[in-house]
């Protein structure tokens, strides 16, 4: 099973950019689908992005499709979210997490990183 290290966030003004990244250890990177989620106060966790075990699939949440992409990359066990045009409802707690189903839900995630704060300053 992998272990997942989150880095990047932090306060960005909006209509800014910012980077999240994921990094896995452990075993069968690869084999695991890679979401990342985000949760706001007092707010379930909820989808943002998901891309498959091969990378040649991806899946966005509607508030984010267009400003945000994620990537993955197997030969580093990484998997990055690009954020750009960030808005303040963008604010909240991402966690990336791992899945070997490939979904929207957080049911289905395995193993989850340890989030990292996004805060968008109007």
């Amino acid at each position: 099973q992998v272990q997942l290290v989150q880095s990047g966030g932090g306060l960005v003004q909006t209509g800014g950019s910012l980077r999240l990244s994921c990094a896995a250890s452990g075993r069968f990177f690869s084999d695991y689908s890679m979401g990342w989620f985000r949760q706001a106060p007092d707010k379930e966790r909820e989808f943002v992005a998901v891309i498959s075990w091969t990378g040649g699939d991806t899946s966005y949440a509607d508030s984010v499709k267009g400003r945000f992409t994620i990537s993955r990359d197997n030969a580093k066990n990484t998997v990055s979210l690009q954020m750009n045009s960030v808005k303040p409802e963008d604010t909240a707690v991402y966690f990336c997490g791992a899945s070997r189903t490939y979904g929207p839900f957080p049911g289905g995630y395995d193993v989850w990183g340890q989030g990292t704060q996004v805060t968008v300053s109007s």
